[in-house]
């Protein structure tokens, strides 16, 4: 296991919520502070915002791949092309994983509403079945980056992306 999957895991059994997990390690070695990745995240977990949509393990991860690949020029169509090819395959392949990236499917019940929350939580939920989210969240999003990394190297963007960088 990596040091920023151990990081996630480790967030998330401190108590912070999914997304904060996984973004924020990565996002600290971006150059974030801690204290503003854990506030930029926190609004996406229980499925944004106890919404039970996305989960927040997968919104996460969808931050840190628009982080490192995202563009920051309207015109840079291949940073654009690049970020939502990484950040689809990411999403399928946590689907193909566990079956669905919407967090009342994964979870099995509704964060929507106070009793769901509380049946997520007397069931421990969280604990069963979110950190082992976290974890593979974290796990696919380095294949990912490895991936876009290499992708930026050989693109035609690659002196650009590199600047941006310094």
């Amino acid at each position: 296991m990596s040091e920023k999957v151990a990081g996630a895991r480790k967030l998330f059994e401190e108590g912070f919520s999914c997304s904060q997990a996984v973004f924020t390690p990565y996002a600290v070695e971006a150059g974030l502070e801690k204290e503003e990745a854990l506030k930029l995240s926190q609004v996406l977990g229980g499925g944004m915002s106890h919404m039970g949509l996305t989960c927040g393990a997968v919104t996460g991860a969808l931050l840190v791949i628009g982080l490192h690949f995202g563009r920051t020029r309207a015109e840079d169509r291949a940073a654009k092309e690049l970020t939502y090819e990484l950040a689809q395959k990411f999403c399928r392949q946590f689907t193909e994983k566990f079956g669905s990236i919407n967090c009342t499917d994964l979870l099995g019940c509704s964060l929507k509403t106070p009793r769901g929350l509380e049946l997520a939580s007397q069931n421990n939920l969280f604990e069963k079945y979110c950190s082992g989210y976290v974890e593979e969240a974290g796990r696919l999003l380095e294949q990912i980056l490895r991936e876009g990394r290499k992708r930026q190297r050989k693109g035609p963007s690659a002196k650009i992306i590199r600047n941006r960088r310094k």
